[in-house]
């Protein structure tokens, strides 16, 4: 069930007052568990439903479910997935396009495009153009994976080991967000939510102390500023969306993008009495492209449980 609704004139009323953005970079002082399926396993970025997840959470605790709630469905606040930030660098994803590149017969430069999936928010122009440089990738320093062993002590049981895949990030790389916002008191909020977040953490095996980060004010950055403002004929996920029912035929025309499965466990203690799965929902991924826009929502994924369960699939566009 989409709980965003009819909330496109509302988005278009914001974009005529002219939507701001805001970047805020999180350097974390611990390794951190994002889920790829695997506990073993671990992502170095996170997707902007974790993000949200994190802030509702923390909304409720304060008692600003509703107002939080409502600048989100009505198109006052937009959030993108985490990016990685290599020192003073903000990193996009790879655009789902083909590409014609100079050097087509360059097996060696094939290779290596092929296994970039992040880069320098400055080089979308040469990417795009086919003209782009690449000589060694601007990821291949950014942190690295540790597999820890840990054990599972329960009540008149066997001790049971298993297996935590953390990520942690080299010293001055981290990930960035970006926040749109329509008035001062979305941002005021959004940045007091984030704070809260911070403290306790995000990602998985948070009680183990993974996932705290400092929270930074980033620099404002022209090249990203003009692509979030700009339309051209494709348009590029920043983060993982998915268009409601209505929406679908019109934004896969001419689209190409990636799908992607979100699923999870709902972190309520009043939700039921035992852990529950949410509902499984299929995603576009960021860096996907379309010819034509679209508004997304919020889904409710719970399955059985006492409240809804919000999953947040609302696209922020760059123009590519």
């Amino acid at each position: 069930m989409v709980y965003w609704k009819n909330a496109e004139n509302n988005l278009e009323m914001c974009r005529e007052k002219s939507m701001k953005y805001s970047i805020y970079k999180l350097e974390f002082q611990t390794g951190v568990h994002f889920g790829k399926g695997m506990l073993n396993d671990s992502a170095c970025t996170f997707r902007a439903d974790t993000l949200f997840s994190a802030l509702y959470i923390e909304a409720c605790k304060a008692g600003m479910e509703k107002e939080f709630y409502q600048s989100v469905v009505s198109g006052q606040l937009l959030f993108s997935d985490a990016f990685p930030y290599v020192n003073d660098q903000y990193m996009i994803p790879k655009p789902m396009l083909y590409i014609e590149s100079d050097r087509k017969g360059d097996s060696v430069l094939k290779k290596k495009f092929k296994k970039l999936n992040f880069f320098p928010v400055e080089q979308l122009g040469a990417y795009m153009s086919g003209t782009m440089e690449l000589d060694e990738n601007p990821m291949d320093h950014f942190g690295f994976f540790v597999q820890k062993t840990v054990a599972a002590v329960r009540r008149d049981e066997e001790t049971l080991p298993y297996q935590v895949g953390t990520y942690h990030y080299n010293k001055g790389n981290g990930l960035y967000i970006i926040v749109g916002y329509c008035s001062d008191t979305n941002i005021q909020i959004t940045e007091e939510l984030l704070n809260s977040v911070s403290l306790g953490g995000i990602g998985g095996k948070k009680s183990s102390g993974l996932g705290k980060f400092i929270l930074k004010k980033g620099k404002e950055n022209k090249c990203l500023l003009e692509r979030l403002q700009k339309s051209g004929r494709y348009s590029m996920l920043l983060s993982a969306a998915l268009p409601t029912e209505d929406e679908m035929p019109m934004a896969l025309e001419g689209a190409s993008y990636l799908l992607e499965k979100r699923s999870g466990f709902v972190a309520s203690d009043t939700y039921a009495e035992e852990f529950r799965r949410k509902k499984d929902l299929y995603i576009f991924a960021s860096g996907s492209c379309f010819e034509n826009r679209f508004s997304g929502g919020v889904y409710d994924v719970s399955e059985g449980g006492c409240h809804p369960v919000y999953r947040y699939a609302i696209p922020l566009f760059m123009g590519v």
